[in-house]
């Protein structure tokens, strides 16, 4: 009895995603008018969020983050370096992102993905203009010491949205962090103490007695939103972004402060009422990121 039916279901299944390969735009067109999304999400709502720990041993501070199916691994190694002549009392930062073959089909082995360099000079700006990170606290002896920090993000799911996972996993990695203890040797030279040797240098050695967090000022979060037609999307999928006309995107520290703003090249363009609109969006959703960080850390404090 029920067969006509099951082969039914079966058959406009097969209808859908013949649809869906062949005429896309038209497929995803239809559900746009339908107020939907081919995954099911309301038009003007985001994929859920998930952060954690990225428990990476040899980091100083490490985090795992899911936009939807996209999926990022942040990890901060520190190192000693001598700080520049011009800025004896500060610290520096290095970003690099990475793309490997195994996050996306498009991404071929031995030929690094051009957007890769893209979103670590994005996030590196992002970074330093937020105020995230006061480089004169990453200083040790002035003129003498001072901490490198390596930031390192790893792609191991491409599937859209690509910048604001990326800086959630950095905002993460930053909010984990514990920066390690530093002894003085009889030299004179600073020397980071193994974590299974911190028992063992007397008071007198060390330059900062225990691991401790960075002091974080504001955190900065983001939201691209795909524009086509007299649509705003957020949060596209990279299904989505093949068919969007253009992006915006729109980056506010935890205060609610626009810290960027930006959009590709191309003819399209963004009217201030669509601009003001993903603003509002992002705001909304900075609420739901922050919550879900402070959530982790809570966790992660207990235990």
């Amino acid at each position: 009895m029920g067969l006509p039916n099951e082969s039914g279901d079966l058959l406009s299944k097969m209808d859908s995603d013949a649809s869906r390969r062949l005429f896309p735009l038209r497929f995803y067109e239809s559900h746009l008018s339908n107020s939907t999304r081919p995954d099911g999400r309301p038009l003007k709502s985001a994929r859920e969020a998930f952060v954690g720990p990225g428990d990476v041993a040899s980091a100083d501070g490490s985090a795992m983050t899911k936009i939807g199916s996209t999926t990022m691994l942040a990890a901060i190694k520190m190192e000693i370096m001598t700080p520049s002549a011009d800025k004896p009392d500060e610290g520096s930062i290095a970003v690099e992102f990475y793309m490997p073959p195994i996050c996306s089909p498009l991404v071929r082995p031995g030929r690094p993905a051009e957007i890769a360099p893209v979103i670590s000079k994005q996030l590196y700006d992002t970074i330093m203009s937020s105020g995230m990170i006061d480089l004169k606290e990453l200083s040790l002896t002035s003129g003498k010491a001072a901490w490198m920090v390596y930031l390192d993000i790893y792609c191991l799911d491409a599937d859209g949205a690509l910048f604001d996972a990326a800086l959630y996993s950095a905002a993460a990695a930053f909010s984990f962090l514990q920066i390690p203890v530093v002894s003085l040797s009889e030299e004179g030279r600073l020397t980071i103490i193994p974590e299974e040797g911190n028992g063992d240098k007397s008071d007198k050695d060390v330059v900062n007695k225990g691991k401790r967090k960075l002091t974080i000022s504001s955190l900065p979060f983001s939201l691209t939103c795909g524009l086509h037609k007299n649509y705003i999307l957020p949060d596209p999928t990279s299904e989505e972004e093949t068919l969007m006309e253009t992006f915006v995107t729109v980056v506010l520290n935890s205060s609610g402060h626009l810290v960027s703003l930006y959009k590709p090249g191309g003819p399209v363009l963004a009217q201030t009422s669509t601009i003001q609109d993903c603003i509002a969006l992002t705001r909304q959703r900075m609420t739901d990121l922050q919550k879900s960080l402070d959530e982790a850390i809570t966790e992660m404090k207990m235990d």
